[in-house]
C-alpha cells in the first residue's frame, strides 16, 4: 500500500507542443503519486494523458509548473540520469523498445549502457525476465514472440534498470485479450509483491478497475479522481466524457434502471456474480 510521502509530485503543470497555439495539452495538472501505489489515468483520445505520462520521467518538460521525482526537479539536467533510473517507461508498441536479436541481450541493453558491472547485469536480467514472466524465452528471437510476450520483454528491459516506478503508456493497447491479461498479471505482481509504483495510461476500464486510484482527464485537466468504485459509480458523467465503465458496472446500472434491487458500484466480475447469485437464490 502507498506510503504518506509522495514519490512523484506534479504541481500546476502546463505544457503545449506549439507555443504559438493557445490550447495546452496538459493544462494546470496537480497530483501526487505515492510509493507502492497503482494509479490508472483515463481519458478520451487527445485528453493529454500520454503527454502527462511523458512528464513523469522527463521525456517532456513543463512549460510552467513543476514535476518532482523524489524531490528532484525534472527540469534540472543534473538529475536526468537519476530520474530515468527511478522512473521507467513502457510504450504502446514493444517493437519500438526492443533493440537486440535475442531476448536476454535486449533486457541487458539498458544495464550495460548504465555501466552496471557484468556480474550484476547477469543477476539483474535473470531476475527481470523471471519477474516479467519471459525467462523461458530468454534465448528466443523477439520477432518470433507474440505481442504480449514482446511487451513483457519490454517490461523486463525496464525492470532490469531497477526503477521505483513503472509508467505504462497504453502498453496493452496493441494486444489481444489473452496478451493483455498476461501483461496485467505481470504488472499487478510487480506492484503488489515488489512494491513498484505503477502509473497506467489506459483506455481499458477493466484494467483501471484493478488500480488503487483512478484519475480522469479531459482537455488537459484532471476532472475526476478517486478509487475505482468512486469513479465508476459516476456512469453518466463518464459517458459525457466519452468514456465507458467496466461492463459489469454497466450491466448492474441497467438492471437497477429496470427496477432490479442491485448495487450500482460493482466493478468486477466476482462482485457481479455474487450479487446476481443473491438475487437468484
Amino acid at each position: 500500500m502507498p506510503t504518506e510521502t509522495p514519490m512523484l509530485r506534479v504541481q500546476e503543470v502546463k505544457f503545449r507542443y506549439d507555443p504559438d497555439q493557445p490550447r495546452f495539452a496538459v493544462d494546470g495538472v496537480t497530483m501526487d503519486l505515492h510509493r507502492g501505489e497503482f494509479v490508472a489515468v483515463l481519458g478520451a483520445n487527445g485528453c493529454g494523458k500520454s503527454t502527462l505520462a511523458k512528464h513523469l520521467n522527463a521525456i517532456l518538460l513543463p512549460e510552467t509548473g513543476t514535476v518532482l521525482v523524489e524531490d528532484m526537479d525534472t527540469r534540472n539536467e543534473e538529475h536526468l540520469y537519476d530520474i530515468r533510473q527511478k522512473v521507467g517507461m513502457v510504450f504502446q508498441n514493444p517493437d519500438n523498445q526492443i533493440v537486440a536479436t535475442i531476448v536476454e541481450e535486449d533486457v541487458a541493453f539498458a544495464p550495460e549502457n548504465l555501466g552496471v558491472p557484468p556480474a550484476e547485469i547477469r543477476t539483474r536480467i535473470d531476475e527481470a525476465m523471471k519477474l516479467a514472466g519471459i525467462y523461458e524465452k530468454r534465448h528466443a528471437a523477439p520477432y518470433k514472440l507474440s505481442g504480449g510476450q514482446k511487451q513483457r520483454v519490454a517490461i523486463a528491459g525496464v525492470i532490469a534498470m531497477r526503477p521505483d516506478c513503472l509508467v505504462l503508456d497504453e502498453s496493452t493497447a496493441m494486444l489481444d485479450p489473452r496478451g493483455r491479461e498476461k501483461v496485467m498479471e505481470t504488472i499487478r505482481h510487480l506492484n503488489r509483491d515488489y512494491g513498484i509504483t505503477v502509473v497506467s495510461i489506459t483506455h481499458y476500464m477493466d484494467e483501471a478497475a484493478q488500480a488503487d486510484r483512478v484519475v480522469v482527464m479531459s482537455e488537459g485537466k484532471v476532472v475526476m479522481e478517486g478509487t475505482p468504485r468512486q469513479v465508476f459509480s459516476r456512469v453518466e458523467e463518464l459517458h459525457r466524457l466519452r468514456l465507458d465503465v467496466p461492463q459489469v458496472t454497466e450491466l448492474c446500472c441497467q438492471l437497477a434502471e429496470a427496477g432490479v434491487d442491485i448495487a450500482t458500484d460493482i466493478i468486477n466480475e466476482e462482485e457481479c456474480a455474487a450479487a446476481l447469485y443473491e438475487l437468484l437464490k
